[in-house]
């Protein structure tokens, strides 16, 4: 029996969460046309498409037909779990483009509906497919040797890390910025109501220094390599999962300045300050890559209490929130939900988590 809880379960709801964030946002100028919410099934093919929406239309649904295969009971047959999930991948994209005819900014389609279902569809065949080969169990089993007991929490954590990213953070590996944007909303919230006075006003907010901006990075580029050592104990492995964490940073990172500024930027954020930050984080987490579990867990904690603090003492850079207003409109307006927020939260969460985290290891 497998005692290692499967981590597709939290990302099934998470990853369904993202779809209902991406298909309604952004959330304003609800009203009905007078017609059936189902009227776009029968209506004739779009004539203006792109690739763009065809493929994304298409990839976005094919991971939740995957892990919600995965996360399904299996009963008695594997087929019913895959054939349920496709069943259920189309009916959330059914209830979302129908939901869309409320909303001033979103066009329900028929081929919409059609590619979600298809995407979904391919995704729980191709769990269905790798289960029935034994791949899934022989990641299963792998999972089972390398990371300790109760690691789903760290691992979906983990996952999440470098979606993060994929929203331009205001230095590299900079998450959890919120301070600001948190206060405009309270402020916008409570303008005109008795409670407006009571709202504090901001610290001095002052740009980074050369030497703050090098340790939120270094700190940003560690904070996942200590979560990953809280669940995997022999410093080879750990030195391993570090440098699967570097590369993938680097990756997403340079991905998401190619969306926002184009392909010829993809490494225009790489400066000297930068690539020094990354060879301190490499050496501080090589070093950390020896101490036990607990320590890992608590130098983790300051070092994301430390970047947040960075962070939130700085202003928003007013030439990256418009440039960035491309993620709100058009074609990014997919990405963009899952990508902000999980930036936003990621720390925070993280932080969250090391308590419940330390707790199972002590009565482990």
């Amino acid at each position: 029996m497998n005692q290692h809880p499967s981590a597709a379960r939290p990302l099934t709801l998470l990853y369904a969460a993202l779809i209902v964030y991406a298909s309604l946002y952004p959330f304003t100028g609800w009203r009905s046309q007078g017609l059936s919410p189902l009227a776009f099934l029968p209506a004739p093919l779009p004539k203006y498409w792109t690739w763009f929406d065809l493929i994304t239309n298409f990839i976005g649904y094919a991971p939740f037909g995957f892990l919600l295969t995965l996360a399904l009971p299996h009963w008695r047959r594997r087929e019913a779990a895959a054939l349920l999930a496709a069943v259920l991948a189309a009916l959330l994209s059914l209830t979302m483009e129908s939901l869309q005819s409320y909303l001033p900014q979103r066009v329900s389609s028929n081929v919409d509906l059609a590619l979600n279902a298809a995407g979904g569809l391919t995704g729980a065949l191709t769990a269905f497919v790798l289960e029935r080969l034994g791949i899934i169990d022989q990641e299963r089993r792998l999972r089972a040797r390398w990371f300790g007991r109760e690691s789903r929490g760290a691992l979906v954590l983990l996952g999440l890390w470098p979606v993060g990213l994929l929203f331009p953070p205001p230095v590299a590996f900079g998450l959890g910025q919120a301070l600001e944007r948190l206060h405009e909303q309270l402020a916008d919230l409570l303008e005109g109501t008795l409670f407006a006075p009571w709202l504090p006003d901001l610290p001095l907010l002052t740009p980074l220094g050369a030497g703050q901006e090098l340790l939120c990075v270094a700190l940003g580029v560690l904070a996942p390599c200590l979560l990953a050592h809280t669940i995997v104990r022999p410093p080879a492995r750990r030195i391993a999962l570090d440098a699967a964490v570097l590369v993938m940073g680097l990756a997403v990172a340079a991905l998401s300045a190619a969306l926002t500024w184009g392909p010829p930027h993809a490494w225009a954020w790489l400066s000297a300050t930068v690539e020094l930050a990354l060879l301190l984080a490499a050496l501080a987490a090589l070093a950390a890559a020896f101490l036990p579990a607990p320590v890992c867990a608590a130098l983790l904690a300051l070092a994301l209490l430390a970047q947040l603090a960075l962070l939130n003492t700085t202003p928003l850079n007013a030439y990256a929130a418009s440039t960035l207003q491309q993620w709100e409109q058009g074609r990014f307006i997919h990405f963009h939900g899952l990508a902000q927020w999980v930036g936003w939260l990621w720390p925070y969460v993280t932080l969250a988590y090391l308590p419940v985290r330390l707790r199972r290891q002590t009565t482990s």
